[in-house]
């Protein structure tokens, strides 16, 4: 697999979905409902996200042929090509739609190369907003701008990073109890709390604001995030050497057979290195 190669076809895929994004930053989107999940965010998606997945699927779709690739991409149905290929792409092409709605910050473009048995090789994050190129390869590192990226603490607290402030949070009290054992274990006195993102740039923000996490614990209904709004950030934790789990701290598969959703194991993301 060439893996350099691809790499450089799929930040070329988002950064044209981010030129896409960026022109209609400022336009008033309007919503439509999709049947999946128990979120509102899970629920909405605009004519920017069907265009950004057009255009990057103009990029990919002839690897796909080329090197016999799988395809899972949120907007699309589906088709089971991630368990019979070797390797497949999976897309979000804006993750974050609420927050593009809304006009705010935490939106982005995430695509990443995943194993049939769910482990990345290549993650690529695009935010349109500061014009930020994400990425990393398996074995080769984490870059920012094309740039070797090395992560430094400069916060005197813990930063919880989510999507929900946690005041609108179910179990509430639960996380509460988690990030306080966090803190005390770092030998911090404060919790700060960091909202309003998507689930990748979520991520992102976790990198950026250290000492930081993100978790989500497990649940029955159908939600968490998917694949697609873990996999590329998973890659960049990993070539990092932070941990991008389930809720148990157990590898994070992202080509679960029974669903696209994380709902069942929870996902905890971590920057509490020093």
């Amino acid at each position: 697999m060439e893996l350099s190669a691809l790499t450089n076809i799929a930040i070329q895929a988002a950064k044209a979905a981010g030129k896409i994004i960026q022109q209609h930053m400022n336009d008033d989107a309007k919503a439509m409902k999709k049947e999946v999940g128990s979120s509102q965010a899970s629920q909405v998606v605009t004519a920017v996200d069907m265009a950004c997945e057009k255009e990057i699927l103009s990029y990919l779709l002839p690897t796909c042929r080329e090197y016999e690739l799988g395809l899972l991409t949120e907007e699309l149905e589906d088709d089971g090509s991630r368990f019979k290929a070797s390797h497949f792409w999976c897309i979000d092409p804006m993750d974050g739609t609420l927050p593009f709605i809304n006009k705010q910050p935490g939106f982005s473009v995430s695509i990443a190369l995943i194993t049939k048995d769910g482990s990345p090789q290549i993650g690529v994050v695009f935010d349109p907003v500061t014009d930020t190129l994400y990425h990393a390869v398996k074995g080769e590192g984490a870059f920012k701008n094309g740039e070797p990226w090395s992560i430094t603490h400069s916060n005197d607290y813990l930063t919880y990073v989510t999507d929900k402030e946690l005041k609108n949070t179910p179990r509430a009290s639960e996380i509460k109890a988690l990030l306080a054992e966090q803190a005390e274990r770092l030998n911090l006195n404060v919790v700060k709390e960091l909202s309003g993102a998507g689930s990748v740039m979520n991520a992102i923000r976790v990198l950026e604001n250290g000492p930081a996490c993100m978790l989500k614990l497990p649940k029955k209904e159908k939600g968490g995030g998917s694949i697609w709004d873990f996999a590329a950030t998973a890659c960049i934790f990993h070539e990092l050497g932070l941990p991008a789990t389930n809720f148990a701290r157990g590898r994070l598969v992202l080509n679960r057979k029974d669903d696209t959703f994380m709902n069942r194991e929870g996902v905890f993301y971590g920057n509490l290195k020093s």
